[in-house]
């Protein structure tokens, strides 16, 4: 007999929830990833294969899951990764987000390609957010925008360098998200998907304008949809951009520099060579480049390879406190999570956002306790049952 779904308690339940909710060119746009979707689906099949061992007879009575990183404190170490088009999901999210961000006390960061811009997000918090960057073709512009995050208060800049090209995500070529589609289904895609979701036209495509990328309005005064947006951020993605171009950005950026990307340790290695303060082991949620390992499966080896250099952060796959809790046993410093709370606040806005966050962290304490573990600090290796078949190779090899 099913379970009675009368309100949601995790990440697939507000997934549920959104899918019914959003336009499904919306919907699949959050939700896919490139090609097959391999990669997106071993992203969270390597995070469940990760065993932990239970302990008992210890003393936890006191859990504590805060940490400090970057210059600031975490209640727990998870920030809500930038997520492009945000402010399309549910009215101005950035701003939603920035607000459950704060109730919880966890980091926010806000993308280039998002619909709030800096100044906006600023408005609603006295606490500092992050802002992620592109390389673009114009550097003017990526310096106006550097000027601009500085006015706004932001103190942490993450830079995502996987994004040389843009992945091959079918969904949105499937939905007519890409276009070369034909009347009929532009009508289908739009404006009858739009009527058919009620709930999302009043609040988002009503109530939401506008529907601008708040970022970069003053740089493409002729756009007025995300679509026109979206043609020229892509005309402005840099393929020829090298660690070069990085030691540049870190000579004009005097906050804390954060490389969003990094899945090997190679270039662990070059991106502290660069000037990074930490490093983001991510593929892109999936999204860029199908087939490469997953987050959690590299993590150990970046981890070893950037040593004391640089912190080491991840996401990518996860969906629980329990990943968080896998994650720091690794040797991640945080992760980041992004189409959970873009689940969420698509689903039941900032109080859907900030009842996930507080799950989280329920599940993190939960788990701490039941392996014996009372600070983020000693969750180590010795927390995961390695010996377990399932455990991705590069899991089980490490010290």
């Amino acid at each position: 007999m099913p379970t009675m779904r009368l309100t949601p308690a995790t990440t697939e339940d507000y997934r549920l929830l959104a899918e019914k909710r959003l336009p499904r060119t919306l919907f699949d746009y959050i939700d896919g990833g490139a090609n097959r979707e391999v990669t997106l689906a071993e992203n969270i099949a390597d995070f469940d294969a990760l065993k932990m061992k239970q302990r008992v007879m210890c003393d936890v009575s006191d859990v504590d899951t805060s940490t400090n990183l970057l210059g600031e404190s975490w209640s727990m170490p998870v920030a809500l990764a930038p997520v492009g088009l945000a402010g399309m999901m549910a009215r101005r999210a950035e701003v939603q987000a920035m607000k459950a961000a704060d109730t919880v006390g966890i980091p926010f960061c806000l993308s280039t390609v998002g619909i709030c811009s800096l100044e906006e997000v600023a408005k609603v918090s006295k606490r500092s957010f992050w802002f992620q960057l592109y390389m673009l073709r114009d550097r003017g512009t990526v310096q106006e925008l550097l000027q601009r995050a500085t006015n706004a208060g932001v103190t942490t800049l993450v830079f995502t360098v996987d994004v040389a090209v843009i992945g091959a995500r079918y969904r949105d070529v499937r939905n007519g998200m890409s276009g070369g589609t034909t009347v009929w289904g532009k009508l289908r895609a739009g404006l009858l998907s739009y009527l058919s979701h009620p709930g999302w036209l009043l609040d988002v495509g009503i109530r939401g304008k506008p529907h601008v990328f708040g970022n970069l309005a003053e740089y493409v005064p002729k756009a007025s949809t995300p679509e026109d947006f979206k043609e020229w951020v892509d005309s402005q993605i840099d393929p020829s951009v090298t660690w070069k171009d990085i030691e540049w950005l870190r000579s004009i950026w005097d906050g804390k520099l954060v490389i969003k990307g990094v899945l090997t340790p190679e270039d662990a290695v070059a991106a502290g060579r660069a000037g990074a303060d930490a490093i983001i082991v991510s593929n892109h949620g999936g999204r860029q480049l199908d087939g490469v390992s997953s987050s959690i499966a590299m993590l150990p080896r970046v981890v070893e390879a950037a040593g004391d250099e640089v912190d080491v952060l991840m996401d990518g796959g996860v969906r629980s406190g329990q990943d968080i809790v896998k994650a720091q046993a690794l040797g991640a410093k945080a992760t980041l999570i992004g189409r959970p709370w873009i689940y969420a606040v698509a689903a039941r806005g900032q109080a859907g956002l900030t009842s996930l966050l507080q799950t989280l962290k329920m599940e993190m304490e939960v788990s701490m306790a039941l392996t014996g573990t009372t600070n983020v600090a000693d969750l180590t290796p010795e927390i995961l049952d390695r010996e377990s078949g399932d455990v991705p190779k590069t899991v089980r090899s490490r010290g």
